[in-house]
Parts: structure tokens; sequence; C-alpha cells
């Protein structure tokens, strides 16, 4: 079948009728995304392999590679009328349904698929205090709390966040006091470690970027949100500036708060740094995947909606086209 012209492509998702705000729609679940499991799991063997000063540069860079995408999105989200879809809406109608339908289907997909992934990992983080769990029949029940939080709505689900974000906030605060509380550095840490590192700079760079890539949790829910052209862009800039923030001066606390070979050999490394230990920083950590696994299925569904609307799918995968829905 000829594609459809993208004129007459989706007259009920060209407009947003729905209530999220700017902190709510776009921030939160950005920042959330973004401040995930590599900060908390991978962000001190970063340090071990390459050192402070390379750590840093890695994160410039980045983080340089994620502003310029908000920046983008954010050029375009101010100069078109911006539907339920995220990427996908905005793709096919600044590219065309074609691009747009070649993106979006692998969009949906890695989206659905995602929530697995997260689901997986928190099951397996679960094991540092239940060595014995079942992961798999763990990560079942978690997708089912996610799709069920989910179900509540968009507006409800991210509401639920916030507390999720405070978890966060609070395993930064006892990392910084654990710190430098600790004992002071010692030659090798303060030179920022003159040794040979096991891996290549671009290789522990590979590792890291994942961490940055959460800025489309937001756009995402564009078809939630009151005013989509004014809050994509200052959701997603401030998001990515404040990660950028924090990922700044993670690794200045990690290097003053733990030797080179905790860095390389414990996962868990803040746990040994923090102030009350694991008790503050594992709730952070697990917030913050089930945060992310939320974003995705919020994203899933509005992605398929999309394409449904607009004649790419089966319409009956589309149920009710309207905002929010």
């Amino acid at each position: 079948a000829p594609a459809p012209n993208v004129s007459h492509l989706g007259l009920c998702i060209t407009r947003s009728g729905g209530q999220l705000g700017t902190f709510l729609g776009v921030f939160t679940p950005t920042i959330l995304t973004i401040l995930g499991v590599i900060m908390y799991l991978r962000f001190g063997w970063v340090v071990g392999q390459v050192g402070l000063w390379s750590t840093l540069l890695i994160v410039v860079l980045a983080n340089a590679l994620t502003l310029l995408t908000a920046l983008s999105l954010s050029a375009i989200a101010t100069n078109s009328k911006i539907g339920v879809g995220g990427a996908y809406y905005m793709i096919s109608r600044s590219l065309g349904p074609e691009i747009g339908g070649a993106i979006g289907l692998p969009l949906f997909f890695s989206q659905a698929l995602s929530v697995t992934l997260y689901a997986f990992g928190l099951a397996e983080s679960l094991k540092f205090v239940w060595p014995g769990i079942p992961v798999s029949a763990a990560a079942f029940v978690i997708i089912l709390l996610v799709a069920g939080l989910s179900l509540k709505g968009a507006s409800f689900a991210l509401k639920m966040q916030i507390p999720v974000m405070v978890l966060i906030g609070l395993s930064l605060v006892v990392l910084a006091v654990g710190a430098f509380d600790g004992t002071s550095l010692v030659a090798e840490q303060a030179s920022g470690f003159s040794t040979a590192p096991a891996l290549g700079f671009w290789v522990v760079f590979a590792v890291f970027f994942p961490a940055v890539t959460g800025i489309m949790a937001g756009l995402s829910l564009s078809g939630d949100l009151a005013e989509p052209r004014r809050s994509i862009p200052i959701g997603s800039v401030l998001a990515t500036l404040v990660g950028l923030v924090v990922y700044l001066v993670v690794p200045i606390l990690l290097i003053f708060g733990a030797d080179r070979p905790s860095l390389l050999d414990d996962p868990l490394i803040w746990t040994r740094i923090a102030l009350f230990g694991p008790w503050l920083v594992l709730p952070g950590l697990w917030g913050a995947i089930f945060s992310s696994a939320v974003g995705s299925m919020l994203g899933a569904p509005r992605t398929l909606q999309a394409l449904t609307v607009d004649r790419l799918l089966q319409r009956w995968l589309a149920g009710s086209p309207q905002p929010g829905d």
C-alpha cells in the first residue's frame, strides 16, 4: 500500500491535551533515567580504569553529545506542533512518514523490551541483600508492578517517582559526606592514576555513554504535556545540565573516598564510602532502576498509538486516540 500523505496524518494527535507540566512531565522522567544504574555500579570502575582527569573528559564529551541532541529536539519542538508519539511524531513530521515509520517501529520495540532489561537489572541488584533470590521470578513480579503503576496514568506514575528523586539526592549527599570524612588521598589517587589503564579511553567511554542517553524519557510523554513546545526544551536541557553537574562531582567524590583497587573491583563501592553504608545508597539504586522501567512502560504504548493513528500499523492497536490515553 502507498505510504500515507503526511499532511493527513495524525489528525487526532496534532494537539496535546495533557495536563503535565515541565517539571513532572519532562524533567522528572529525564533526570531519573539519566541518573541510573551506571552511575551507581560502573562509575567507580570508570574512574579506576582511566583516572580522574580522563573520567572528567569522558563526562564532558558524552554530555556534549547529549546536549547537542537536546538542543536539536528543542529546535524542532519549538517550530512545530507536538502530539502523541514523542520522537516518532517529531521525526515523521520533519522527515516524512517513511522515515518516521522506519524509526518508530524499532523505537517502540526498544522501549517495550527495555522494561524487561530494567526489571532484570533490578532483580539482579536485589541479590546484594538477598543472594538466593530467584531472578526470573523477581523480574516477572517487577514487570507486573511497573505495569500496574503505569495503568494508573502518567501523572500518577510520575508523582510516585518524586520520592525516588529524593532518594537519589540523599544517596549523593551521603556519598559526599562519607568521601570527605574518610582517609586522605594516597599518591596514586592524587596524580590521577598515572599507571597504565587496563582498558583504553574509548572502551571506557563506550561503557559510560549509556548513562547520558536518557533524554528521550520526557520526550516520549509529549502527548501528555499541557505545553509541549515550552516544556520539552526547558525540561530536556535542564535535565541534561543537571546530569552533567552530578557526573562531574561524583568522580571527585569517588576518588577522595576510595583507592584504585577498590574502585576497579567493587561495584558497590558507593556503599563502602557513603555515610550509613548501603542504607541510603541501595534504595537510591533500586529507585533509579525502577523509575527507568516506568519511563519505558509509559513511552512504549504512546509510540505504538502514534504509529497506529498514522495508519502505519493496524488501527485496532490504537485504542482511544485521545491525548493521555
